[in-house]
């Protein structure tokens, strides 16, 4: 499995970068995603297609580097001021997206650029989900409200919305998210007296992160 390019500040590397996310961006937005092309993504961005491919690898790997960038947060949780509220409108929000057309395409672009052997390992869609609950579930502890464990919440919160997202079942409803929540809330720890879960990962969470 070749890995994703690594991002570097400033300099020649990093306009090409941008150039060449927006211009993929542009023409997925405009002609759809079945319908891209390297050299399409090239004239686009002002670079060889060569350029892409000695960056890139190939284009489904430009199309997973994309993606991550799409679906990287670009600001905190809100805060609603209770720990449900937070983890309520977080859940529906990301339920949203992965239920969205361009939700669904860019998880699959990142899954299927990792390959059979990457499927263990951590993936950024996971990362990102674990990394915004996190901050919920401190603000929980600020307030001294009882918190949840984080694997719980990835478990049975993110998973099941994943799940049905990567199966083509029928999209979690709001009232389905607010029943996960709800059944994680009721098993919370105090605050200061968090127990963990063994720190484990269910099967689905590997394959997300």
């Amino acid at each position: 499995m070749s890995s994703l390019p690594v991002s570097r500040p400033g300099g020649r590397s990093a306009r090409v970068q941008v150039a060449v996310h927006t211009a993929t961006r542009q023409l997925i937005d405009e002609q759809g995603r079945a319908s891209v092309t390297v050299p399409m993504i090239a004239a686009r961005a002002g670079v060889t297609p060569s350029t892409i491919y000695r960056r890139w690898g190939d284009l489904a790997e430009l199309l997973a580097d994309v993606a991550v960038e799409r679906l990287k947060p670009d600001s905190e949780p809100v805060d609603t001021g209770t720990l449900k509220g937070d983890l309520l409108a977080w859940a529906d929000q990301f339920r949203d997206e992965m239920s969205s057309e361009l939700g669904r395409a860019m998880v699959r672009d990142v899954i299927s650029a990792r390959g059979a052997e990457g499927m263990g390992e951590p993936c950024p869609c996971a990362q990102f989900a674990r990394s915004q609950l996190g901050v919920i579930v401190e603000r929980g502890k600020a307030r001294r409200q009882r918190v949840p464990a984080v694997d719980g919440l990835m478990d049975r919160v993110v998973a099941p919305i994943v799940y049905r997202m990567m199966f083509g079942l029928p999209a979690a409803s709001q009232a389905d998210v607010r029943t996960w929540v709800e059944a994680c809330l009721k098993e919370a720890a105090p605050a200061g007296r968090h127990a963990t879960r063994g720190r484990r990962s269910s099967n689905l969470s590997s394959v997300i992160g």
